[in-house]
């Protein structure tokens, strides 16, 4: 189980490495959670250099994608070149977009007429590609979940565990990360702004439906 963490140069670090803090919370032998770039290094919107643990190809063969969010994203749906690279597909993939990354899924052709979430800064984006933005953190529509802000990237991270291993893992996973004496309500509010959007867990690429 290959999940892909989409991340462009100018990223915003929380998008890209609290998602992947919490999906390595899931301990198992088949279970493996790569940075994926266009380039062997990014850097982030801060200053950040990160190496590559996986490229472009890897991403669109892996069994589930999160896109995440930067400064530059506007410059990475205008270049036809990278864009043509990544072929993600609903059909064999869950697909997670935060903040910015939901104007890639959008120029992709991957939100349909649904609804999407996104940041307040790339809103106007998003709804100028033609989806509508709702003013919550969270929803997703069968395999494609998009999420808006930078801490609801813990949100798309909980939805896949759920998905991919089940709910009392992604409450696992949560309740490791939160904070201490806050623990149990900080669980719970999270997992209720995923629940409503969670299908019976998945084992595996084949077992992913649209």
């Amino acid at each position: 189980m290959h999940i892909a963490i989409l991340t462009f140069d100018g990223f915003n670090e929380l998008d890209s490495l609290v998602a992947l803090g919490i999906l390595n919370r899931i301990k198992r032998s088949d279970w493996r959670v790569s940075i994926a770039c266009p380039a062997p290094r990014v850097r982030s919107m801060n200053g950040v250099v990160m190496e590559a643990q996986a490229d472009l190809r890897d991403a669109s063969a892996a069994d589930a994608v999160i896109v995440g969010s930067g400064i530059k994203t506007r410059e990475v749906v205008a270049d036809a070149a990278l864009m043509a690279q990544l072929r993600l597909d609903p059909a064999r993939q869950l697909l997670g977009a935060q903040c910015s990354g939901t104007l890639v899924l959008a120029k992709l052709g991957l939100l349909g007429d649904v609804p999407a979430c996104t940041d307040l800064t790339t809103k106007p984006w998003v709804e100028e590609a033609g989806v509508r933005v709702l003013e919550q953190p969270f929803v997703a529509h069968g395999n494609v979940a998009t999420a808006g802000g930078c801490l609801a990237s813990q949100y798309l991270a909980a939805w896949l565990i759920a998905r991919l291993v089940g709910e009392e893992a992604a409450r696992a996973a949560l309740h490791y990360v939160a904070p201490v004496g806050e623990k149990d309500p900080y669980v719970e509010r999270a997992m209720a702004n995923i629940a409503p959007f969670l299908g019976e867990p998945v084992s595996g690429a084949a077992a992913l439906h649209p």
